[in-house]
């Protein structure tokens, strides 16, 4: 196999998986390990168990996570792509800073942090940030403050809190002394749970290459990660117009658009809103290509005062 070239280029996870190794981390992944037919070695991704021990596995080999584990019913998120979403924060904020900020003076949001907490997990042991993980469901909450009491060292540098309104992003979570560098979101994708199913559904085909009728659990998610009403350009409108309310609070705002056909309204909306710079990053992991939107309503000559 030859190296993943389209992840980030900090990516950890762009050589092929040595699953030696991630067996040493994780035995139980040895019985779902096999060689397919062209002579590589890997797993069944169909399998929604193999594909959790794979994460548990790169989570404790790579950012020596300890314990990680999510519920059959969560989303069950693919690492290296999640990482480079961090990593093109991580060049975003350099391009203010001169370098690569690092350590906890950079304080970072994740909007929807799930139950799987990865994108804190992955930023603080990548750069030493300080993150902030908010979600509305109290399940998911529940089992990332179990990843956290497996991992004590991280109890300083990673907190949780709970969004009690689903009608807002922002508020009850940015208090008036607040002060954030960034923050990230993976906005739920699909308008209705009808078509998160279908989705779900061509995933799970596209793996098997068969005609399988019923979506697999590695696919699966609760009603907030997967689906929310109006979609995925709802929900970043949304987060656009609140985020006019915390401008100087947060230095940039960013979120995953996953329909390209969608930044054409949202880079509309961040003129309307008055954004003194918006960037558009584009992502490709394999065949998919994502992208991050990112606005700020800081003028450039104050930024580098964020990482004083």
């Amino acid at each position: 196999m030859t190296e993943k070239s389209s992840l980030h280029t900090r990516n950890l996870h762009r050589d092929p998986y040595d699953f030696e190794q991630l067996i040493s981390c994780v035995p139980e992944l040895k019985q779902y390990v096999f060689i397919n037919a062209y002579q590589t070695v890997t797993i069944n991704f169909s399998l929604p168990k193999a594909v959790k021990l794979l994460n548990k596995a790169l989570l404790q080999h790579f950012y020596k996570v300890k314990n990680w584990d999510i519920p059959d019913a969560n989303l069950c998120p693919p690492i290296p792509g999640r990482a480079d979403y961090v990593h093109y924060i991580a060049d975003l904020l350099a391009e203010e800073h001169g370098k690569i900020p690092t350590g906890i003076s950079i304080s970072g949001l994740d909007i929807g942090t799930g139950a799987n907490l990865v994108y804190p997990l992955i930023a603080h042991k990548s750069y030493g940030w300080k993150m902030l993980g908010t979600d509305i469901n109290q399940d998911s909450l529940e089992n990332a403050q179990q990843i956290l009491d497996h991992n004590p060292d991280l109890s300083d540098v990673i907190h949780l809190e709970k969004q009690p309104d689903s009608d807002h992003i922002f508020k009850n979570i940015i208090n008036p002394k607040d002060r954030f560098t960034f923050s990230m979101c993976n906005p739920p994708f699909h308008d209705s749970e009808e078509s998160a199913l279908k989705g779900n559904l061509r995933k799970t085909k596209n793996i098997n290459k068969s005609k399988v009728q019923k979506p697999l659990l590695n696919f699966g998610g609760q009603q907030s990660e997967l689906w929310c009403e109006g979609g995925e350009i709802a929900f970043i409108t949304k987060m656009i117009h609140e985020s006019v309310l915390y401008s100087t609070q947060v230095l940039w705002f960013t979120c995953l658009v996953s329909k390209k056909d969608n930044l054409h309204k949202l880079t509309a909306l961040l003129k309307k809103v008055k954004a003194i710079d918006f960037k558009i990053i584009d992502m490709a992991q394999g065949q998919k290509i994502s992208r991050i939107l990112a606005w700020t309503f800081i003028p450039q000559q104050n930024r580098k005062d964020w990482f004083l």
